[in-house]
């Protein structure tokens, strides 16, 4: 099952993407010569009016070959006979522009899309700062010693006599994390009646940290759909502030070895799979968030440097060169075929480990 999750979750995310070029490409009367899901040999093929809708043997791509792109190793190059101002260079260049970021905008509206599914269908949780305990971490000292979810903590002594009243868990955390090992007392408010339990932290191997074993309280919310909706592009923010930290990290050297392929991928989906169905559905809108981000990057064979090269015509006012531009794309496709491997091995040497 692991594999057929896999499978749908690049088919989802890659027709998305694809569609927003094959979309606005139509919109803008471009040739399309063959809309294609996946690399490889055909698997599947239908000629339609003009457009041939093909399924390919490897579900690691796509694409949507127009009249008038220049063509590259993986897609080759679409030779038709048809009027010039039906191809991707006999449009207005802002014309062009959109069909280059449709892909990228299709990505993030998936994303969206999931991210305010999911909080209007299920709501989510948010931590209450209060100095009550939301649970108990089973077989951990506060377990053993009595004290329960609903517990209010009145105060905390303590071995070289601190006392600290908490008026909220942060507070009480952050007197906890000076000292990790030593005895403290609890005194707590339970139904009326205050009680006091002496507690020494443990090593939890879970959390891989000396604790007592005691969490803060949550709340569930459940949010309507225009706060979902803006729920999910927060949501979308977020996420995206981190990817990009995490590119540019990689572009300085750092932190190569957490770079995933499509082994790393297929790990990641069984396990969120086995979760449900929300975290599987969750996982696509993160990785569809992945494809288009990484499509933004200008590199001439993805849609950011494609749009960088339209940049160039449309200040400079002539086209870049054919061949400068054919010798930019095959560059950009060997460094991302290097890049694809050299990922796929990091994600077999974490496997073998």
């Amino acid at each position: 099952m692991g594999l057929l999750y896999f499978i749908v979750l690049l088919g989802v995310i890659i027709f998305i993407h694809e569609l927003g070029h094959f979309l606005m490409a139509k919109l803008f009367h471009v040739y399309v010569g063959e809309f294609a899901l996946g690399m490889g040999p055909k698997l599947w093929s239908h000629q339609g009016k003009e457009t041939l809708y093909s399924l390919r043997a490897v579900p690691l791509g796509g694409f949507c070959q127009m009249a008038g792109e220049t063509g590259n190793e993986l897609e080759g190059e679409l030779n038709v006979d048809v009027p010039f101002e039906r191809t991707l260079k006999g449009i207005a260049k802002w014309k062009q522009l959109l069909i280059m970021i449709a892909g990228i905008m299709m990505n993030f509206l998936l994303a969206w899309v999931i991210f305010t599914g999911i909080f209007v269908s299920q709501g989510y949780t948010v931590t209450v700062d209060l100095p009550k305990i939301g649970s108990i971490v089973e077989n951990s000292p506060a377990e053993r010693a009595g004290l329960l979810a609903g517990d209010t903590i009145v105060r905390i002594e303590f071995e070289d006599g601190t006392v600290i009243q908490p008026s909220t868990f942060t507070e009480m955390s952050s007197a906890s994390i000076e000292d990790v090992t030593s005895a403290r007392i609890y005194t707590i408010e339970r139904n009326g009646v205050q009680m006091s339990f002496e507690l020494t932290p443990e090593y939890l191997a879970e959390q891989d940290a000396f604790l007592v074993g005691i969490s803060a309280p949550v709340e569930h919310i459940q949010v309507g759909l225009f706060q979902g909706m803006a729920d999910g592009a927060y949501q979308i923010i977020y996420v995206t502030e981190m990817m990009i930290d995490s590119i540019l990290e990689l572009f300085q050297g750092q932190n190569l070895d957490q770079l995933s392929g499509p082994v790393g991928i297929y790990t990641i989906t069984a396990e969120q799979a086995s979760l449900g169905f929300a975290n599987y559905v969750w996982l696509i809108a993160i990785i569809s968030l992945n494809v288009g981000i990484f499509n933004a990057i200008p590199l001439p064979i993805l849609d950011g440097g494609r749009v960088v090269l339209l940049a160039f015509e449309m200040v400079t006012g002539k086209p870049i060169n054919q061949k400068v531009e054919q010798a930019l794309m095959s560059f950009a496709v060997v460094l991302l075929l290097g890049l694809m491997i050299f990922a796929t091995g990091q994600d077999l040497l974490r496997l073998f480990k």
